[in-house]
C-alpha cells in the first residue's frame, strides 16, 4: 500500500456512505494540520466517519497513510504539499467540483479547531479567498476554463502553505 490514489479513498468513501468525497476529507485534514500539526489521525477520522460502520483494518491504514502523507508534506520545507485532488484526466466539471469541495473541507478543518474572529498576517484574506472557491462554477470546459482551475490550484497550494505559517504557533483556541 505504497501508493494513495484519489481513486481508492474516493471508493472507501462511498463505500461506507460518508457524506464528503476524497478531496474534502484531505481538506479537513489540512485544515487540522494547519492550526495544530500534532493533532492525531483518530480524530480526523472521528470526524470522517461520525455515522458509519467500523472501517477494517485495511481501509483505516489507507486513510491514516493519506493523513500522515499530508501531514509530512504539509511539514517540508520544501514547496511539496498539494490538493488531493483528481488527475489531469478527469472530467474538468469533476476536478472543479473537488476543487471546491477541498476548500469546504479546508475551511472545516481550520473551524474544527479554532473559533477566531481575526487572522494572523494574511491569512483572513486567504479564508475569504477559499470561502469564495467553494463557490466555484463547476460546469467548466475548454482550455480557458481548464486554465483558470489550474491557477487557483496552484493558489491554493502557496496560500495553503503562508496560511499554516501564518498560525504557526498560534494555535491557543485548538482542540
Amino acid at each position: 500500500m505504497n501508493t494513495i490514489t484519489y481513486p481508492d479513498i474516493q471508493a472507501l468513501l462511498e463505500r461506507h456512505d460518508a457524506d464528503l468525497g476524497a478531496a474534502e476529507a484531505q481538506g479537513i485534514a489540512t485544515g487540522m494540520l494547519c492550526l495544530d500539526e500534532r493533532i492525531d489521525a483518530n480524530l480526523w477520522l472521528k470526524e470522517l466517519f461520525q455515522h458509519s460502520p467500523e472501517l477494517s483494518e485495511v481501509e483505516q491504514q489507507l486513510l491514516t497513510g493519506l493523513f500522515k502523507k499530508t501531514h509530512a508534506l504539509l511539514g517540508s520545507s520544501t514547496f511539496e504539499f498539494d490538493l488531493f485532488l483528481p488527475d489531469d484526466t478527469a472530467i474538468l466539471s469533476q476536478q472543479a467540483e473537488a476543487l471546491s469541495n477541498w476548500c469546504r473541507g479546508f475551511l472545516f478543518g481550520i473551524g474544527y479547531g479554532s473559533a477566531k474572529a481575526t487572522w494572523p498576517g494574511d491569512s483572513g484574506e486567504i479564508l475569504k479567498d477559499l470561502i469564495e472557491f467553494t463557490k466555484l462554477d463547476t460546469q467548466t470546459e475548454g482550455e480557458e476554463d481548464a486554465r483558470a482551475l489550474m491557477e487557483i490550484h496552484e493558489y491554493c497550494r502557496a496560500a495553503i502553505m503562508l496560511l499554516r505559517d501564518d498560525l504557526r504557533g498560534n494555535n491557543s483556541q485548538c482542540h
